[in-house]
């Protein structure tokens, strides 16, 4: 029962990834080692930031929250902008094809790294527990969140505003919605904390919110190419 149930979580947590790979067209430009690279990219800029925070800013532990300290941890999520840039600078093709080889490289990097050893020893223990379908359901929320997506949301941002030859009239809107990209999990994480949320609810709210920024995202990169066109 309990294999089942990693079963469960492994396929939930893994498998829209591999979806999306196949359904997207990634497959037929034989994308997977560009992907590889991007997710080798995602690791040297995690190492990055985590020297950064520990060498400029301490744990905070219980007590007042740290409402200013946060707010500077997240401003650090700015590396992945600047990585996915370096991702998609490196890749010759359509812009399509550039942000879905560097989201779904970032993102399944990502999932690999933070979810993979606490599903294989988690899930597999003697008690259900409902925490891993809910990391799992949270990992699809990544790819959906920036899959319509936090990475993709991220990667078509970055895209955008990269552009030479973009607009001045959309760029306000591009660096406005890159803005909630980067602080968009400490938003969500105060509010957590100040609302006191279930798991269950939070993770409900952050769907939520994903999903907005994805569709106002989504609009604003339609307007551009059309607009280009």
């Amino acid at each position: 029962m309990t294999l089942f149930h990693f079963g469960n979580c492994f396929a939930l947590a893994y498998f829209p990834y591999f979806i999306t790979y196949k359904c997207s067209g990634l497959s037929e430009y034989n994308a997977f080692w560009k992907c590889v690279q991007a997710g080798v990219t995602y690791l040297f800029v995690q190492l990055c930031k985590m020297l950064f925070l520990a060498t400029f800013f301490p744990t905070w532990e219980g007590g007042i929250y740290d409402f200013i300290g946060e707010f500077m941890k997240a401003s650090v999520d700015v590396a992945d902008l600047i990585g996915l840039n370096l991702v998609m600078s490196r890749n010759a093709g359509k812009g399509e094809y550039k942000i879905m080889v560097a989201a779904l490289g970032w993102a399944t990097a990502e999932l690999i790294m933070s979810r993979c050893i606490p599903l294989w020893v988690g899930a597999r223990g003697i008690e259900f527990d409902w925490k891993y379908i809910q990391m799992s359901i949270d990992s699809n929320i990544s790819l959906v969140r920036s899959p319509a997506v936090h990475y993709i949301v991220a990667s078509a941002q970055v895209w955008m505003i990269t552009r030479y030859d973009l607009y001045h009239t959309f760029r306000p809107a591009v660096l406005l919605l890159m803005f909630l990209s980067v602080y968009k999990a400490f938003v969500m994480e105060t509010f957590v904390h100040l609302c006191s949320l279930g798991s269950w609810t939070a993770l409900l709210a952050r769907a939520v919110v994903t999903g907005l920024l994805a569709l106002s995202t989504l609009a604003l990169y339609v307007a551009v190419v059309n607009v280009h066109s």
